[in-house]
């Protein structure tokens, strides 16, 4: 009898969702040498699959896109509270931040507005997580495997109505140069004007 009780209790707990969780715990849930190893199956996959670098950083461009697109759904379903940034340098501010602290525990170092081109921003970062543990052969020194990364804030800006095309390059360690698309800047002025 004391087993149908306890069976009947524990049944009427309400279960925790996955969903449900916030994102943000304070502390990581994942060891950054579990994300290592597996970022570097990732790219020893995707290399066994090209022949160049450029071919090499194109595949994981489009590998961080798949993942951005998950990441902001799955905050939005799991920050229910949180409102949808409209204004751009809000928006960048949200990536510098908040996805930047999801995804590797901390911000970005930097986030600059170009001096010759009002459509280009950059987020700058000085030692990305994506190239710390990865051992670029002699052959391949231009690889960036940031790409990666910058596939993931293309794919993450461009869910939330800011499209535009990030590319990585290495200055002042790696900086993700954002260039917008003329329709996003126009935008955002007709906003700042209200």
């Amino acid at each position: 009898m004391e087993k149908l009780e306890a069976l009947k209790i524990s049944s009427m707990r309400p279960r925790s969702n996955i969903l449900d969780r916030p994102l943000s715990k304070g502390k990581c849930e994942v060891s950054q040498s579990i994300v290592a190893l597996l970022f570097s199956e990732i790219v020893q996959y995707s290399q066994s699959r090209v022949f160049t670098v450029p071919e090499l950083q194109t595949r994981l461009h489009d590998l961080g896109q798949d993942v951005g697109t998950r990441i902001i759904d799955l905050y939005f379903v799991r920050e229910r509270s949180s409102k949808r940034e409209t204004k751009l340098t809000q928006m960048l501010l949200f990536v510098k931040t908040t996805v930047w602290k999801n995804l590797f525990g901390k911000e970005a170092e930097k986030l600059e507005h170009a001096n010759d081109d009002e459509r280009t921003y950059y987020i700058i970062e000085k030692e990305p997580l994506v190239n710390t543990f990865i051992s670029v052969p002699k052959d391949k020194s231009s690889l960036n495997c940031a790409n990666f990364t910058a596939g993931i804030v293309e794919a993450v800006l461009t869910h939330c109505g800011f499209p535009c095309k990030v590319t990585a390059h290495w200055h002042k360690g790696t900086t993700y140069m954002v260039k917008f698309e003329d329709f996003v800047i126009a935008r955002d002025k007709q906003m700042e004007e209200k």
